[in-house]
């Protein structure tokens, strides 16, 4: 076992498919799955039963703990119990699917806590805008920590921890930037999924006294062999350029008009000089600060699965 994984059960997709406690609240319907599904992922209704109900039922574990925790303390303070949301924060590559995990946990947590409000939410929207990023010279260093507001992003972890509204920005892979005048309204959840890139990484800025992976109760890691991530990344990419070719406002509308060799050196280029790079230096080092680790195969099959112990 690589060492970096020594604090972890180690579980095969048949074990853990066994685990699933059956729930009918939670059954989707092959359409719904088709909705929620990325571009280029590959997920099925088996995929659904044999992975994420088994997750959906361990998330349920640590939900209760929570729970439980936080009315002992109140108890214990003698204080009014103050209900605290539950968070959990899904990281991984970019093209490894986390969007679509994270899509999928949202719908069937919904259907497991019918009672709950669930809402999921992207660090996307705390990029930094692409003029300042410009301005900083900081645009081909999108993703990286730097091209993040992470002032921002925590206090918006703390406001929800705290049973806050929170207006925060939205952005678009449309136009590859935050969306002018337009903003995803959080009003108090009960359970938030957080997802992105960089949601279980130490912050740079040592004036800033939390880390992201402080606020979350459970979390969750999407992994791959490198090489799979960038065959899906280089996958998506002609996906792109294809949805791209007659739309003039889409990012990827110019590079929809080269010829495909040349569009695709592009794309090559982006991943081994940017993408690559970011994964290795500050998004794999994180993934042993997740709770689960969700491992795929080339063909988006998640073949092992590792819970911290």
């Amino acid at each position: 076992m690589n060492k970096e994984l020594i604090n972890f059960y180690t579980i095969s997709r048949q074990k853990w498919s066994s685990l699933l406690h059956a729930n009918p609240q939670v059954a989707l319907s092959p359409s719904e799955l088709e909705n929620i599904k990325s571009l280029n992922d590959r997920i099925d209704l088996q995929d659904v039963k044999e992975v994420y109900l088994p997750l959906v039922s361990l998330i349920d574990i640590y939900k209760r703990a929570h729970e439980n925790l936080n009315f002992s303390k109140t108890m214990f303070l003698q204080e009014p119990h103050k209900k605290i949301p539950f968070m959990i924060g899904i990281s991984g590559s970019v093209a490894v699917g986390k969007s679509t995990t994270s899509r999928l946990l949202t719908l069937l947590l919904k259907r497991a806590f019918p009672q709950s409000k669930v809402v999921m939410a992207t660090t996307d929207g705390f990029l930094y805008p692409n003029a300042l990023l410009q301005e900083k010279n900081l645009l081909n260093r999108k993703g990286f920590p730097e091209s993040y507001n992470m002032e921002l992003l925590l206090h918006f972890l703390e406001q929800i921890k705290n049973g806050h509204d929170v207006t925060i920005p939205i952005y678009s892979h449309d136009i590859y930037d935050i969306i002018p005048n337009q903003h995803q309204q959080i009003e108090a959840p009960d359970i938030l999924i957080v997802e992105g890139i960089n949601v279980l990484q130490h912050q740079q800025n040592n004036q800033l006294y939390m880390n992201m992976s402080d606020y979350f109760d459970f979390s969750i890691y999407i992994d791959a062999d490198s090489q799979d991530i960038e065959h899906w990344y280089l996958e998506r990419f002609r996906k792109l350029l294809d949805l791209a070719k007659k739309d003039p406002n889409n990012y990827y509308h110019p590079l929809s008009q080269l010829p495909l060799e040349e569009a695709l050196a592009f794309s090559q280029k982006v991943w081994q000089s940017i993408n690559l790079v970011n994964l290795e230096q500050f998004i794999q080092p994180t993934r042993h600060r997740a709770q689960l680790i969700l491992h795929k195969s080339s063909n988006h099959d998640i073949d092992k699965i590792y819970l911290r112990k």
